[in-house]
């Protein structure tokens, strides 16, 4: 299995568990998410985008990372780009990290959506900030590691038939939640989180390091 973490320019934090799920994985920059690559020990083999937001005062390291550079106004975000490039180079997985937060909510929702498609034609996927991680849901069952007490919600990006979740504080079996449904908001895992789903499509959302603010 080819993984590849792809550093974007969202919020993100060096955990234990972050660590263990970057291991050993090829390592693609897009624009500002080379300012994360020295924190986590990183050296990207290319650095795309349309730099526009390069971090200043760089290392030489990861200054004279490889770039492979698009003009401004282009029909992809950078972080498209970037995972256009993990998958031409082989990637079957990918963590998206610093998916989250930033300066641009849409291009936050775009990393959502866009990992719900990715994992829709077959590709692993893993958006994180460290902090907090999602996973696509689609049809069918999965099983998850959590720790007891880690909150979770279920983001429903259509309606969904047939939701079942075990392991969690409030456990729910097959049943239906409208899309813009706020049922599936706000759960706690307790034993062996596991969701299975007969229809639709949704984004596991969780906390397993939650911030002290939140």
């Amino acid at each position: 299995m080819g993984t590849f973490t792809i550093l974007l320019g969202g919020e993100l934090i060096r955990t234990p568990r972050l660590e263990r799920q970057i291991e050993g994985s090829r390592v693609i920059a897009a624009d500002a998410g080379i300012g994360h690559a020295r924190m986590l020990g990183l050296l990207p083999e290319i650095w795309v985008g349309d730099f526009d937001s390069v971090p200043a005062n760089l290392p030489k390291d990861l200054a004279a990372v490889p770039r492979k550079v698009f003009p401004a106004e282009k029909d992809m975000t950078d972080g498209e780009l970037a995972i256009a490039e993990a998958l031409q180079r082989g990637a079957t997985s990918l963590v998206l990290a610093g998916a989250f937060g930033g300066k641009r909510a849409d291009h936050a929702f775009l990393h959502l959506a866009l990992g719900l498609r990715l994992a829709e034609a077959g590709t692993t996927i893993l958006l994180t900030s460290g902090a907090q991680e999602g996973v696509p849901v689609l049809p069918g069952s999965a099983g998850f590691d959590y720790a007891d007490g880690t909150l979770f919600s279920v983001l429903g990006f259509s309606d969904l038939s047939g939701l079942t979740v075990t392991g969690a504080k409030w456990p729910l079996d097959r049943v239906e939640v409208a899309f813009g449904s706020s049922l599936t908001i706000s759960n706690e895992v307790k034993g062996q989180l596991g969701i299975a789903l007969e229809r639709g499509r949704a984004l596991l959302l969780a906390h397993p390091y939650p911030l002290p603010e939140s």
